[in-house]
């Protein structure tokens, strides 16, 4: 009697087993897709904080090199007013900025400057260029 008795509890507990399973899975189911879905929201809402924060950076980056090029060309404006007034004018400037790049491409590959003198005193810039043969 007492194998019997193993049986039937095995075959009880095997019962229970079944049943907490066939209980348990669709509630375990259920259950993890909750979580997959709070996971994918979560996702979601942390890609767009991170698409949020380089829009941000990017405005800022925009925003500071705007104000960074507003002060080169401030100073750069400064700085050509006070050379045109050190050098007597507008027209005395732009002969000095003339002749200062004419220096700075003087020698270089392909450039080559002939001077003719004018009733104004200024050259001919460029006239008549021709390729070399």
């Amino acid at each position: 009697m007492r194998g019997f008795s193993i049986t039937i509890g095995a075959v009880i507990a095997i019962v229970i087993v079944g049943v907490l399973v066939l209980i348990g899975l669709p509630t375990y189911n259920v259950y993890s897709k909750q979580m997959q879905g709070k996971a994918a929201y979560e996702q979601a809402v942390q890609d767009r904080r991170i698409r949020v924060l380089e829009a941000q950076a990017a405005l800022d980056s925009a925003t500071l090199t705007a104000q960074a090029e507003i002060a080169r060309a401030r100073g750069a404006n400064e700085a050509n007013r006070i050379m045109a007034e050190a050098l007597g004018g507008p027209d005395n400037y732009l002969r000095w900025s003339y002749i200062h790049m004419l220096e700075e491409t003087a020698g270089k590959p392909g450039r080559e400057i002939i001077y003719i003198p004018t009733e104004a005193g200024m050259p001919i810039l460029e006239a008549g260029r021709r390729p070399a043969q």
